[in-house]
């Protein structure tokens, strides 16, 4: 078995001194470093880049620069998919957005564990955990969401939240640990003032 394949089946992996590995991580980084060098008024070439950068572009998405990946085969954007600035995701393993997701500036999803053991972790062993967000989701700024969480659809996670666990949908979750603080209501309709002529 490869060192990717063990990746994607969740057993440690050789992260850092497998040629294919590292050599996947540097053409990603390649595309990252031009998609980050765009002309902001070049929406053309960016969609080019992240279509070629991405695993699977399931509709319209805006991704603002900088943005930066491991080896973005294993990420899939859904319709209409927003990130703010400095978008990282680190995906050792699959991590999947759903359809009307934004993100807000300086964000982390991060599939990627090392070893806990300090020879195993010098040995450059890691392990990668799938990260899944569901539809009309949206990650607040500063959020870090690490290995193997699922966040449910139709949520919002706080500001500055490390999600370290599943997050169910239909609520506001934030914290550090990020927890659930209430279900979202009908009552969410009238939070901010809406224009009427």
């Amino acid at each position: 078995m490869t060192e990717w394949e063990k990746a994607q089946q969740g057993y440690l992996y050789d992260a850092s001194y497998d040629q294919e590995i590292v050599d996947a991580r540097t053409k990603c980084a390649d595309l990252c470093y031009a998609f980050n060098a765009c002309r902001p008024s070049d929406i053309e070439t960016q969609e080019k880049l992240i279509r070629e950068m991405l695993g699977e572009v399931r509709g319209s998405f805006v991704i603002t620069a900088p943005f930066y990946c491991d080896y973005g085969s294993n990420i899939s954007i859904g319709d209409n998919f927003y990130t703010n600035h400095n978008c990282t995701i680190l995906d050792g393993a699959k991590v999947t957005f759903g359809d009307y997701v934004f993100i807000a500036p300086n964000c982390v999803f991060s599939t990627a564990g090392h070893a806990i053991d300090a020879q195993m972790r010098a040995d450059g062993l890691e392990i990668a955990l799938p990260i899944t967000v569901g539809n009309r989701v949206w990650i607040g700024a500063n959020v870090s969401v690490l290995p193997g969480v699922t966040i449910g659809d139709d949520t919002v996670i706080g500001a500055g939240s490390v999600v370290n666990k599943d997050i169910p949908g239909g609520v506001v979750a934030a914290g550090n640990p990020c927890r659930v603080i209430r279900k979202i209501t009908e009552a969410d309709k009238e939070k901010y003032p809406i224009w009427k002529a």
